[in-house]
């Protein structure tokens, strides 16, 4: 018993490290390839892979009309939000990524959200609908297997994901997804500055 609760706590300690390291790992140095002055306001929080990250892109995620993945979204830069519905900050940006969805969603861009853990398709539905997100897409990936390959630790997580299947950019906790600073570090991403 002891040594199941000493296995436990260093678990809990390993995970409470990453996931301050990751909260507090300074944006100057991953930020180089963005002006400066891109990373403000609602992106403040954001972090760039320097060097781009692979994702797996074959986990299968479960919706009501069937599996998808993200080999789904190859060739689009995506927005890849990793979300439960019992996380509150995620009730707050839901609609502002359901707002960025609707004024850049098309061929090259896509808003995916990802419902993470235990989220029953009935609660994820009525989540999305309630709380401004109806137009988004209602992936559900109910054993965090995409989750556990992307080191999310917490919700939300955002990821922006190139056309390739890589994470450029990552930002831990709740934001508005509309803000102008969004869409100007999304362009800058797109256009490769």
């Amino acid at each position: 018993m002891r040594e199941r609760l000493q296995k436990r706590l260093r678990s809990a300690l390993v995970y409470t490290a990453l996931g301050i390291s990751a909260i507090s790992a300074p944006v100057a140095a991953w930020a180089e390839p963005l002006s400066p002055g891109l990373i403000t306001g609602e992106m403040r929080k954001l972090t760039l892979s320097d060097p781009a990250k692979p994702l797996a892109t074959d986990l299968v995620w479960e919706s009501d009309s069937g599996p998808g993945s993200l080999a789904d979204y190859a060739g689009k830069w995506v927005v890849l939000n990793f979300w439960a519905v019992w996380c509150g900050p995620c009730k707050e940006e839901m609609p502002t990524l359901a707002a960025l969805e609707t004024a850049r969603g098309g061929d090259d861009f896509a808003v995916v959200t990802l419902a993470t853990g235990p989220n029953p398709p009935v609660a994820v539905a009525h989540f999305l609908e309630s709380n401004g997100g109806a137009n988004l897409p209602r992936w559900r990936d109910p054993k965090s297997a995409q989750g556990r390959q992307a080191a999310v630790l917490a919700m939300p997580v955002t990821l922006i994901v190139n056309p390739e299947g890589a994470e450029v950019a990552r930002l831990i906790g709740g934001a508005d997804w509309n803000a102008p600073e969004a869409h100007a570090v999304l362009d800058a991403l797109a256009a490769g500055r």
